[in-house]
């Protein structure tokens, strides 16, 4: 695994379009000792890759890999490691107590098929090989509601393509949002990937192994409706 500056700059190729905010957020005091014990063992900085990232060598072991897209406060990504045991799960994060708490609930349930990475996550999948997971969860993103923004959603026609070639054959990609327009958009950009198969024909009821979190809990509170997109490569 490698260090990190949490503190530091942006590098300088920062400047290209994102599809996150970069975030820090405060931090208790546990999560501060969880993230200095526990980033050397679980943690990868993608800045810091300057080749081929090579899953087996991050758990080091073989095992189907899934791609955790925005873990977010981490609950829901430690709830499925712990009733999946026998696939590896690798969560990309940006904000940094996020990571922290992902990481203490790692150590707390005793997880080792978890990692976290901090960054962006479509670096991280440039850098992988090919037909390399299992799946690839990109749940609640950011729908930069405003139209100059769209430009920055992590699900567009580039982006699902990229993803889709990381995706063994029969491997899903799972996507979940509150945000009604863009839960279109999303099925519009899917349906047109010719490499992916709508696994239920339009939206997916919630599937058992995704945990409720809180952020879905205060949509459904807000009277939003959850739309889930489960699609599977040729």
């Amino acid at each position: 695994m490698t260090s990190t500056d949490f503190s530091a700059a942006p590098p300088a190729h920062a400047a290209r379009i994102r599809t996150f905010h970069p975030r820090r957020g405060r931090m208790s005091d546990r999560q501060r000792d969880a993230l200095a014990r526990l980033w050397p063992a679980y943690g990868l900085e993608i800045d810091d890759l300057d080749g081929p990232c090579d899953p087996a060598a991050l758990f080091g072991r073989r095992a189907p890999l899934v791609l955790e897209i925005g873990s977010g406060m981490g609950d829901a990504t430690a709830a499925m490691a712990a009733a999946d045991p026998d696939r590896h799960y690798l969560a990309v994060e940006v904000h940094t107590p996020g990571i922290a708490n992902l990481l203490e609930l790692v150590e707390r349930h005793g997880l080792g098929n978890v990692r976290v990475a901090k960054g962006d996550a479509l670096d991280l999948v440039r850098a992988m090989p090919e037909g390399c997971l299992d799946a690839v969860h990109v749940f609640f993103p950011d729908p930069w509601p405003k139209a100059r923004h769209h430009k920055r959603r992590i699900i567009q026609p580039a982006h699902v393509a990229l993803l889709r070639s990381r995706l063994a054959p029969g491997g899903t990609l799972h996507c979940a949002t509150d945000w009604a327009e863009y839960a279109e958009a999303m099925r519009e950009t899917l349906a047109a990937d010719p490499g992916l198969v709508d696994v239920h024909d339009g939206w997916a009821p919630r599937p058992a192994h995704r945990p409720v979190t809180k952020f879905e809990r205060r949509a459904l509170t807000a009277g939003r409706e959850i739309f889930d997109l489960i699609h599977r490569r040729r």
